[in-house]
């Protein structure tokens, strides 16, 4: 299959999410634990290429636009590394044709699509998701078919010391300190998961405002699909201890370096989420039970979390058979949220 005492040239790629580019992170840890003699690269879009910055396990960070006129300079980009292997973390076609024209011996794909047939792909199935496990895991599976062993599917990101001040100084400028209960909330997913609509979200705001009253809080809002009118409704709150940095998140990088300082986050499953459970925050995360966005799949992965996910009853009675049609707005509630932060509060 491959000389395993040859060094191996290992490519991982993931050109999606921010999300599915945390789920590789596992991998390029195991594949260094296991061949701490390769070397690694990942091949990401420019945005999640951020989310491997300052990552130990990886050797280079290569980046596709995703430009059709980019397509060439990606494949001669690759040809350079001299890769012997690569993992091909989602059925991508322009990744496919970019790998083989690229030369590298040894590609693993998921599936037998047919660009992967025809590029003579080896292949791993996800059995049709049965049984269901987390993408963390099935990402994984590319990293078992050339030797890894492991069960470790945690999530992590790296944040250079000078990035962790940045973050400190940022909050102390803004009347922010270190002992304030830090709580992030991000609302919205941009479409990637279901959520609740600004109205609920404006409702939980309020009700946090007043169950933690006591508590030396500070609350920070961070999604920038958040509209102009929520903006102000919150803006006439007046409380001077909610903070909305949204429009200070000039890259993913930020957005992971201020994250980091957080006590509490709370999410629908989307990117914010995931980079939130890689740095091991303690977090709360929004799920429907539609087969494809449940936390058995797409769940926060360190043990310092909680999921609420709509139950199976509920949807049932309530959601279309083909689940187009989502009960998240009724099916969980603001005091299901507030529940869970008073719950991770005790937790050290």
């Amino acid at each position: 299959m491959f000389n395993s005492r040859k060094q191996k040239r290992i490519l991982v790629v993931r050109t999606d999410r921010v999300g599915d580019v945390c789920y590789i992170t596992p991998a390029l840890r195991e594949l260094r634990r296991t061949f701490p003699d390769s070397y690694i690269a990942t091949l990401t879009n420019p945005n999640t290429s951020n989310l491997i910055k300052n990552n130990p396990n990886v050797d280079a960070i290569i980046i596709d636009n995703l430009a059709k006129d980019k397509f060439w300079k990606v494949v001669k980009e690759l040809r350079k590394h001299r890769f012997t292997h690569a993992l091909l973390m989602q059925p991508t076609e322009r990744a496919a044709y970019q790998l083989f024209f690229a030369g590298i011996p040894y590609r693993v794909g998921i599936g037998r699509k047919f660009y992967e047939v025809i590029t003579f792909m080896h292949s791993v199935s996800r059995n049709k998701f049965i049984p269901l496990r987390h993408e963390a895991d099935y990402c994984m599976d590319m990293a078992r078919k050339i030797g890894v062993t492991t069960n470790n599917i945690k999530l992590e990101i790296f944040l250079s010391d000078e990035e962790r001040k940045e973050a400190k100084d940022f909050f102390a400028k803004r009347d922010v300190s270190e002992s304030d209960l830090k709580v992030f909330f991000h609302f919205g997913s941009l479409g990637s998961a279901p959520h609740w609509n600004e109205e609920k979200y404006f409702s939980l705001v309020q009700k946090f405002c007043s169950t933690f009253s006591d508590k030396p809080y500070k609350i920070i809002l961070t999604a920038k699909e958040m509209s102009p009118e929520f903006r102000l409704k919150i803006a006439q709150l007046y409380n001077t201890r909610i903070h909305d940095i949204s429009n200070e998140l000039y890259d993913l990088r930020d957005l992971i370096k201020y994250t980091s300082q957080a006590d509490l986050f709370f999410a629908p499953s989307t990117g914010p989420l995931h980079i939130a459970d890689a740095l091991n925050i303690k977090c709360v995360g929004l799920y429907c039970h539609r087969y494809a966005s449940r936390p058995q799949i797409h769940g926060i992965l360190n043990d310092r979390s909680i999921h609420l996910e709509v139950s199976e009853e509920y949807c049932n009675k309530n959601c279309s058979a083909d689940k187009e049609k989502c009960a998240i707005q009724t099916g969980l509630s603001e005091e299901d949220v507030l529940e869970a932060f008073q719950k991770l509060l005790l937790i050290k």
